[in-house]
């Protein structure tokens, strides 16, 4: 639960503002960061929100701000609502990256925040095929994209981080997450394999990183008292699944029909889910269980899923 009023710290824990607090991972974030005794405002435009203003309203953000102080401000906004298919629905989200982090940064350092925690993504190391091999953090990060639709969308996870990590005055930290599930971000795809209308072509032996909310939310928390200024770190289990392989996963766990297998020409008019469930990455988190001492509670897709089917 966020609270309405920003305090100079508390007892044990840290003052923190979250931006995207009414989100799901913000809610998954809000709990664990309340968890471990820190105190939590939420910064949005809806009114559960402690702090209300728009991130893309710059003089606003900065009027809502103004005599509140924070040790820890966290950027987990999005301007999504649901799964994108197209890539113009990433659009207000790859300019919410760019001006709306901006405006952030700006913010924290009016409220004498330290710390600076950004939610990042994998696919900024690119979208396409990347072989067999493991990438860590120490490849590059946000490479030119091969089209221009997929460069708007890079374009914002490269400056998001770089606006983070070399934010003057701030400790800033990216964490880059594999595709979320789990409570509140499952619960999408159910009722789609129920009516049989979510199609999934055949992975063709292509993974993608994944990661359970609950566990990705602690990766955030783990961030804010260990992580080390200036450093990006992967946030994925230990699992790499394909986009199909993964949604079989989801209705063997809660006994639904299997999805469509359909070829990939019929879901060009998909582009940006085209895009993403045709691409192979596969993550290395190592330095985030090295540095934060954060390990996934959930090392498999097949173990988060079967929790949430349990807590039902």
């Amino acid at each position: 639960m966020t609270t309405n009023e920003s305090n100079q710290g508390n007892e044990g824990g840290q003052s923190i503002l979250l931006a995207g607090a009414g989100g799901v991972l913000g809610g998954h974030i809000t709990k664990a960061l309340t968890d471990t005794g820190h105190k939590v405002t939420g910064l949005g435009r809806g009114p559960g929100n402690g702090i209300r203003a728009d991130l893309m309203d710059r003089e606003a953000l900065l009027r809502a701000v103004d005599g509140h102080h924070f040790d820890t401000v966290i950027h987990a906004a999005t301007a999504l609502r649901k799964a994108p298919l197209r890539h113009r629905d990433m659009h207000a989200t790859d300019a919410l990256r760019i001006h709306g982090t901006a405006h952030l940064v700006e913010a924290a350092r009016a409220t004498g925040a330290r710390r600076f925690i950004t939610e990042s993504m994998v696919f900024g190391y690119g979208y396409g095929h990347f072989g067999p091999r493991t990438l860590t953090e120490d490849d590059p990060f946000a490479p030119r994209g091969t089209t221009s639709e997929l460069e708007k969308h890079i374009e914002g996870m490269r400056t998001k981080e770089q606006l983070t990590v070399q934010a003057q005055d701030l400790e800033g930290i990216a964490l880059r997450f594999g595709l979320f599930y789990g409570p509140g971000g499952t619960d999408a795809l159910l009722p789609m394999l129920r009516r049989r209308q979510l199609p999934a072509p055949d992975d063709h032996g292509r993974v993608l990183p994944w990661v359970e909310l609950t566990d990705a939310a602690r990766a955030v928390a783990s961030a804010v008292e260990h992580g080390r200024p200036g450093q990006a770190y992967n946030i994925a289990d230990r699992t790499p699944l394909g986009f199909r392989a993964h949604v079989l996963c989801v209705a063997r766990e809660f006994g639904l029909p299997k999805p469509m297998a359909v070829p990939l020409w019929m879901i060009r008019p998909m582009g940006y889910a085209r895009t993403m469930m045709t691409s192979n990455l596969r993550v290395s988190s190592a330095k985030a269980e090295r540095e934060l001492g954060w390990t996934p509670v959930y090392p498999s897709s097949s173990d988060g899923l079967a929790a949430l089917r349990a807590a039902r």
